[in-house]
């Protein structure tokens, strides 16, 4: 029987933390809880700011999980604009930047990741870019401007969305990507290169085994040279290489970090007083089989969720199919499970089109899916995948074939 906490707190206000503290209230948990961020708003939604919030179709309000006074009825006490500079495990005490103390009888990690930084000369110019918080998304978008030059750096999901949003904004854009396409390393070559298509079709430049040497500009930047010897006009460069997981909280309370807070099923770590979850932890995913960090919306969310009902004695394994969604121009990307660089892939629909699916295929095992603007495939296909099972590659290739019905 697991004592209920009558206090608990949880550092990181964002969709990890806030989907917590929901989970707790929804559970039944009448305790005290503390829900701390070092940014000044409730906890929000971050996928929007790359598409909606960049193009202007709504503001950053709309991705709140609810207003401070929702969180305030709930009975949440909110610490925002302070992060948390000490945690000390032995006494269960936090200490903030502002200098307030908070105790807990739990703790609940959710403190995300940073932005991996550009080092190259001249990263420091103004005009040089990165997309995390809502104050990154609102200084990008006013540099949105029809005719201006845009470099993003970096191929991934974020430069990929980006891009997009700063092309459909009327910019002159430029993506940069030091592997051979954009988006293979999670897609695959095949994948990449059909998405890489799209880009250019809808008028951006992108240059592959390429990357940034350095940047110009006397006080802001007004040129990116690349390791190719180019020189590209740029009023904005947006620098997407990725994140690195906020583990110093973690590794001060001594607990045990690797690519991340390593935690159990149940998302605790090795005190177990402590729990994290969302893109900070390292956590054992039973259908992959395998340990993994995952940077997604459903992780973060869910995972939240299921540590916070870990916390109250309400213990059962985080055991979910990664799902992963983008939005790029007319495209709707969805993914489901984790492909891998040595599984068969399997097409459905025409690689040229804009909308076909593949299905990754590891000894005869659904492995993972990814679908551009047919999410029916990915939904129906999941069960598959969650149940481990081996399926009939000629029935998911051929369109006639119901997905739902292609285990072998």
């Amino acid at each position: 029987m697991v004592a209920v906490p009558k206090t608990i707190a949880i550092v990181g206000a964002n969709l990890a933390g806030g989907r917590a503290a929901q989970a707790l209230r929804a559970n039944g948990y009448e305790g005290g809880i503390r829900l701390i961020g070092a940014e000044a708003h409730p906890p929000y939604e971050r996928p929007m700011l790359s598409k909606e919030v960049l193009l202007r179709h709504c503001e950053p309000e709309r991705s709140f999980l609810m207003s401070e006074a929702g969180w305030e009825e709930l009975g949440v006490d909110l610490h925002l604009g302070s992060p948390v500079t000490s945690l000390r495990a032995a006494d269960a005490e936090l200490e903030l930047a502002s200098g307030v103390r908070l105790s807990a009888d739990k703790v609940l990690l959710a403190t995300g990741g940073r932005v991996r930084k550009l080092e190259v000369p001249g990263a420091h110019l103004d005009g040089v870019a990165y997309l995390r918080t809502i104050e990154d998304s609102l200084r990008i978008r006013e540099q949105l401007r029809p005719g201006a030059g845009v470099v993003v750096i970096g191929g991934g999901f974020i430069g990929a969305e980006v891009a997009a949003s700063a092309r459909l904004a009327g910019c002159e854009v430029t993506l940069l990507e030091n592997g051979p396409t954009p988006l293979a390393r999670i897609l695959g070559i095949e994948i990449g290169a059909a998405l890489t298509r799209v880009h250019r079709e809808e008028g951006v430049t992108v240059l592959t085994e390429t990357s940034v040497a350095s940047i110009e500009g006397s006080s802001k930047v007004t040129h990116v040279i690349t390791t190719t010897g180019q020189r590209i006009d740029a009023a904005l460069v947006v620098v997407g290489i990725g994140i690195v997981p906020a583990v110093e909280l973690a590794e001060q309370a001594g607990l045990a970090v690797d690519n991340g807070v390593v935690v159990d099923e149940y998302c605790r770590t090795s005190n177990p007083a402590i729990f994290a979850a969302g893109d900070v932890t390292n956590h054992p995913n039973q259908v992959l089989g395998e340990r993994v960090r995952l940077e997604q919306w459903q992780n973060a969310q869910n995972q939240g969720a299921a540590a916070a009902r870990a916390m109250i004695g309400k213990q059962e394994p985080f055991r979910e199919v990664p799902w992963f969604w983008s939005d790029q121009y007319d495209l709707s990307v969805q993914m489901a499970g984790l492909p891998g660089g040595c599984d068969n892939i399997v097409y459905r629909g025409d690689l040229d089109s804009r909308s076909f699916s593949a299905f990754f295929l590891r000894d005869g095992v659904l492995r993972a899916a990814v679908a551009v603007n047919r999410p029916r495939d990915v939904k129906r296909t999941t069960p598959h995948i969650a149940a481990g099972a081996k399926v009939d590659a000629a029935q998911l290739r051929d369109e006639s074939s119901d997905l739902r019905a292609v285990a072998a």
